[in-house]
């Protein structure tokens, strides 16, 4: 539970406690609500693979990465792993239809997180009505990506699956033209539910086609946006 977990100092460490406020550098999709009384933000720090919050424990709080990665993802019976999501600087994650979290959620690189308790959300919306259409529209972004991610798994080959992450990435995360990937190849491919050799070999083919360029393990630099486009069409 996150209450347990906050208390594990050796592991977390507490950053600061505040009121929301604007001007944060992430306060985009948290904006709606600062300065709302009552509604104080606390950061904790994750280092690499540490666990934010398990499968099935209580929902108490909803999270905002300030810097770092985290992934969102579920353990199948037969021990595979499925990522539903990753979120990078200034994603909301956590926000949960029931009073429990459907996945688990973990930091993919070292990861500092700002943090609100759910029921002080609530109790917000239920009072401003900007609060509850940012709250509204969060919940939208996750479905919309829930459903986009769900025809990606069901419909496209596995190269329109490669294709379609990296352009993801390229809007989110890009920085003068080149994108530097937090996560690994394992996690891409339990993203995509594809294996690691099928995305490396995908890569691999993008290389040899003058679509993408390697600089470093994870820096990618696309080279060719329009036939990366076509192949996900």
């Amino acid at each position: 539970m996150l209450t347990q977990t906050i208390n594990t100092q050796a592991i977390k460490t507490q950053i600061n406690g505040s009121k929301i406020a604007p001007g944060h550098p992430v306060s985009d999709q948290f904006g709606a609500i600062a300065g709302h009384v009552g509604l104080v933000a606390t950061e904790f720090s994750y280092r690499k693979e540490e666990e934010i919050y398990g499968e099935d424990e209580p929902a108490e709080y909803v999270y905002q990465v300030v810097t770092g990665a985290v992934r969102s993802y579920k353990l199948l019976s037969d021990g595979r792993r499925q990522i539903g999501s990753f979120h990078l600087s200034g994603d909301v994650f956590g926000l949960e239809s029931g009073t429990t979290h459907r996945l688990a959620a973990e930091a993919i690189i070292d990861t500092t997180v700002r943090l609100v308790k759910r029921a002080s959300l609530e109790k917000a919306a239920a009072t401003d009505v900007q609060v509850a259409r940012k709250l509204w529209a969060m919940t939208a972004g996750e479905l919309r990506h829930a459903e986009d991610h769900m025809l990606l798994l069901g419909r496209k080959t596995a190269m329109e699956r490669v294709a379609t992450f990296l352009l993801e990435m390229d809007r989110r995360l890009a920085v003068a033209g080149m994108m530097a990937l937090p996560m690994c190849r394992r996690d891409i491919g339990d993203y995509l539910g594809l294996t690691l050799e099928t995305v490396s070999r995908a890569l691999s083919l993008l290389h040899a086609q003058g679509i993408l360029g390697f600089s470093g393990a994870r820096q990618i630099v696309l080279r060719n946006r329009a036939r990366l486009h076509n192949l996900d069409a």
